[in-house]
């Protein structure tokens, strides 16, 4: 029996989020079926983020076992013939058998794609949010700094979270702006369920001059979600990749 992780970029626009649900399509079930057909196996994939319903990820990872005697880094070609064009597997190697995905110690990287523009534009509308008033980036960045480091982040995860612990440690929180674009670049060892796009929601705010910078600290003291934590939409999120250490 051997190991294979796999290194996946999707576009989540078509799909119901990673993790399979008894009603449409996901990227897991996608996965499933492709690996399946290739080494003519019952083959579960195991994911290590498990994407919403409209998220992107340039670089998600997953692992399946198999018995097959393709060789690991030719996976990636195989499974690229099987999956559809909005689903890309960019690398594949194998790993010990008791590697797994979501249990090693890593470093996840998001990015919350914004456009700053008067009026929707139709080519960004499955990439970023939209935001038509002019946001105050220099306030957006004033309050981010106070999500730095380790902290209790049950203001920032939906209420449904079945997380042991809310403590997260985010290492690193930039935003940038060109042009029309502002991009939320955050990362951290974990991040709970809806927290990038919460965390991008409520400095969203800040920036439209509803809150002040002090809000987001004073929303994290709070250690409980609030209507005040408003979550951002969907399309705007990409994960963008994971470090584990050792690799």
């Amino acid at each position: 029996m051997r190991r294979i992780k796999l290194t996946v970029a999707y576009d989540g626009t078509n799909y119901c989020g990673w993790q399979i649900q008894p009603n449409g399509i996901t990227i897991e079930a996608a996965l499933n079926r492709a690996v399946s057909t290739l080494t003519g196996e019952e083959i579960r994939v195991l994911g290590a983020s498990r994407t919403d319903s409209g998220v992107h990820a340039l670089g998600n990872v997953a692992v399946f076992d198999t018995r097959s005697r393709i060789p690991a880094e030719r996976f990636s070609y195989a499974l690229n013939q099987r999956l559809p064009r909005d689903i890309a597997v960019v690398n594949s190697e194998e790993v010990p058998l008791d590697w797994h995905p979501r249990y090693q110690n890593s470093r996840k990287t998001y990015e919350y794609r914004i456009i700053n523009t008067k009026v929707p534009m139709p080519t960004e509308r499955l990439y970023h949010c939209f935001v038509g008033f002019d946001l105050d980036v220099e306030k957006m960045r004033e309050g981010a700094a106070y999500l730095l480091g380790e902290h209790d982040f049950a203001s920032f995860c939906c209420i449904r979270t079945n997380a042991k612990t809310t403590v997260r440690t985010i290492t690193e929180l930039n935003i940038e702006q060109k042009d029309k674009e502002i991009v939320i670049r955050v990362s951290g060892n974990g991040f709970l369920y809806n927290m990038v796009r919460i965390i991008a929601g409520v400095l969203i705010r800040v920036g439209r001059g509803f809150y002040e910078p002090e809000k987001v600290l004073s929303l994290l003291e709070g250690k409980e979600r609030t209507r005040e934590a408003v979550t951002a939409p969907p399309q705007g999120l990409f994960l963008v990749g994971i470090e584990y250490e050792n690799d």
